[in-house]
């Protein structure tokens, strides 16, 4: 058993989930499993708002969620799931399955709660066939190191992670997944919402990565660092480029 209890936190997610789908999530939940075929493990499951969206080609999911309150809500979504869905206790630091037991990972804003992100990862490419994907759709650090980016060390350092559970906002989790041992195949940065104030959860990503065998892992990031960083700055030229002028208030435009 995980033993990991949020009561008030599961009350809110699960209203605010609602929510954030019809904001938008509910778009970057169906392209996040697009595609997906086999068998798939769901890593923080939550209240089950994925399983709508997995296509028909995907045999079975094994959805993990260690919250009780959050699992009772997946166990009811589960029951009008399009496909067969097992809903199970269990942490991401320590997955419920065997070595190389699945063609696919699904993680949808957990990796910003679990204490052990890097262990997560490590455990996520464990259960995953060789060259099988990990689909993430996380909040991440901002990319500039600006008012927003301090606002999310400063929250993180304080209020935020009791608050929601855990959950920290200025996570580099691309760095970290290519650190595990995976190829970022895509990726695509985003604030979420796309409108409204700059809340240090807004900055979003949402991308495929393959996991690779342990001697890879090196040359892969090697090759892979300066992408990313080219990729970076081809982002912040498009920011400034698209950004308009909202005069020397000291809040970064989205």
């Amino acid at each position: 058993m995980s033993a990991m209890s949020h009561p008030l936190f599961a009350r809110f997610y699960q209203r605010i989930s609602e929510v954030m789908d019809r904001a938008g999530a509910a778009e970057h939940r169906k392209a996040l499993t697009a595609g997906l075929r086999g068998r798939v493990i769901e890593i923080g499951a939550g209240n089950g708002r994925m399983f709508a969206h997995y296509p028909p080609q995907v045999t079975e999911v094994l959805a993990v969620e260690p919250e009780p309150h959050l699992r009772a809500a997946a166990l009811d979504a589960a029951q009008t799931a399009p496909v067969p869905i097992k809903v199970i206790d269990g942490l991401a630091e320590d997955l419920p399955a065997g070595d190389g037991e699945f063609d696919a990972a699904v993680a949808a804003l957990v990796l910003c709660t679990v204490p052990d992100q890097a262990t997560a990862l490590t455990e996520i490419r464990r259960v995953l066939r060789p060259g099988g994907q990990l689909r993430f759709f996380e909040h991440i650090a901002a990319p500039d190191p600006g008012l927003l980016h301090r606002t999310q060390r400063l929250v993180d350092a304080t209020v935020w992670p009791r608050l929601f559970a855990g959950c920290h906002t200025s996570r580099d989790t691309v760095t970290a997944i290519t650190a595990a041992g995976f190829v970022i195949d895509e990726v695509h940065r985003f604030p979420f919402p796309d409108s409204g104030p700059p809340t240090p959860a807004r900055p979003h990503a949402r991308g495929r990565a393959t996991r690779v065998p342990h001697g890879q892992a090196d040359i892969a990031e090697a090759i892979l660092e300066p992408r990313e960083a080219r990729q970076r700055g081809r982002d912040s030229v498009h920011r400034r480029r698209t950004r308009p002028d909202h005069g020397r208030t000291g809040t970064p435009a989205p």
